[in-house]
């Protein structure tokens, strides 16, 4: 999920401010949120500026920052100024300034159900033609990613950063100590479940408070128990497609681990944002962590000497005895996107074009985010991958993303926002013992077609 995220995905980053004074300042200049200019005279340097939103948080904040000064200082079309905000915060920020045609001209996005929503409400702009008419764009990335760049055989987005799968994190140092294996099938997992609270361990880490944290252990329970096909059903939007008897095998699943204390203390109060989860995970206070493969990057900027050291396991989500998946399904972002607001001005617009075709993982930093321990969606980086000191776990992702036999969207990205919205409330109940698994069933039904 996200996030993937994701998710990757309450406050601003220090290089931002409050949230009113965010958006005037995108909007005092002009509905793309940057100061209207005309075009430049050929071979002179632009005046004008282009406004990025992008999420705050190492490393991928300074890749981004990296990537915008390397641009802007060869750019004739102009510049591009980037602002930062913290995940969560920016989703409603992000809805907020689009609703208000105050958008920056450059959104940073998820595509899926999110970009439906804004390419039907027409205020992100069709870049068809435009891929069309350069097509070394669209040969540089992966195949994979342009699915969720789509709305109904149109591109609104171009891929921005790296694929990221969510990947069952452990904890080698703590498994050692408990003569532990990581889990291939359910009965192992809730078999260490069992061993590590025996031990004072926390299983599991998860920062519930996020929400789109636990909906990753629904996303991987469903694919296994039903495979794929379930929801893309949901995503389909059929009739009752929540009835399927996969779904409530999942929910009943999710409340057995809860039951089980499968999860750290006060999980309902630790937040994704502040990395909190993951430092359960690299201080040894819980074995396990289900999360998006952005984290490797952030447990290796801030988890000390944890990836280091070799002290960071992973391994794929176990199956389910009797389900219809396996492990290769993959679950996750595909990538994040980059869009243009269509209501910034032509000026903007073209600076925006600009960066997207000539400094959006261009050679650079595409190479920083293998070398942040993320593999980017664009062609010829096995040479990095290979030469990388994360190359044990760039290989393990690069594997899984070739050989994957599904990948599907993060939920809450795949679906359009009001569904997502009741999806991510339904999951904190379900989380909490406060729905049953019927009365999710019912509750998601109800939400098809909003």
């Amino acid at each position: 999920m996200s996030g993937t995220s994701r998710r990757r995905f309450l406050t601003l980053s220090a290089a931002a401010v409050g949230g009113t004074a965010a958006l005037a300042a995108c909007g005092t200049a002009g509905p793309g949120g940057a100061a209207a200019s005309g075009a430049a005279p050929s071979g002179a340097a632009a005046t004008g500026t282009a406004s990025m939103w992008a999420l705050s948080g190492q490393p991928n904040e300074g890749i981004v920052q990296n990537s915008v000064t390397a641009f802007n200082g060869k750019s004739t079309a102009g510049k591009v100024e980037v602002t930062f905000f913290q995940n969560d915060a920016y989703k409603q920020k992000i809805r907020t300034a689009i609703g208000a045609g105050q958008a920056p001209t450059l959104i940073y996005g998820w595509g899926g159900g999110g970009l439906r929503t804004y390419a039907q409400d027409k205020q992100v702009e069709d870049l068809t033609s435009w891929v069309a008419a350069n097509p070394a764009i669209k040969d540089r990335y992966i195949s994979t990613v342009w699915n969720a760049a789509t709305v109904d055989g149109k591109i609104y987005a171009l891929a921005g950063n790296g694929s990221q799968p969510i990947i069952l994190f452990y904890n080698k140092s703590v498994f050692e100590a408990a003569g532990a294996q990581p889990p291939t099938t359910w009965a192992d997992l809730m078999g260490l479940v069992t061993l590590f609270n025996s031990k004072g361990v926390a299983p599991i880490s998860l920062g519930a408070q996020s929400r789109w944290t636990s909906m990753m252990w629904l996303e991987y329970l469903l694919d296994r128990i039903g495979g794929a096909s379930v929801f893309q059903g949901i995503v389909e939007q059929k009739k009752d497609a929540w009835s399927d008897p996969a779904v409530l095998e999942m929910c009943k699943k999710v409340q057995e681990l809860v039951n089980a204390n499968a999860f750290v203390k006060g999980f309902t109060s630790v937040a994704a944002d502040g990395n909190a989860d993951q430092a359960l995970l690299w201080t040894g206070k819980a074995a396990m962590m289900l999360h998006g493969g952005w984290t490797y990057g952030s447990m290796k900027a801030n988890g000390g000497d944890f990836v280091k050291s070799g002290k960071l396991g992973y391994t794929s989500f176990p199956t389910l005895a009797g389900g219809k998946g396996d492990l290769k399904g993959l679950v996750g972002n595909p990538a994040n996107y980059w869009s243009i607001s269509s209501k910034a001005t032509d000026a903007e617009k073209t600076i925006a074009k600009a960066y997207l075709k000539d400094g959006l993982l261009a050679k650079d930093e595409a190479a920083a985010f293998v070398k942040s321990g993320t593999i980017p969606v664009v062609k010829g980086v096995d040479e990095q991958i290979a030469a990388s000191d994360d190359k044990p776990y760039l290989s393990f992702v690069y594997e899984k993303l070739n050989s994957a036999s599904s990948f599907t969207q993060s939920w809450d990205q795949a679906l359009q926002p009001t569904q997502a919205e009741e999806l991510l409330k339904n999951i904190e109940q379900l989380f909490l013992l406060k729905v049953t698994p019927e009365q999710f069933v019912t509750n998601m039904n109800a939400s098809i077609g909003k």
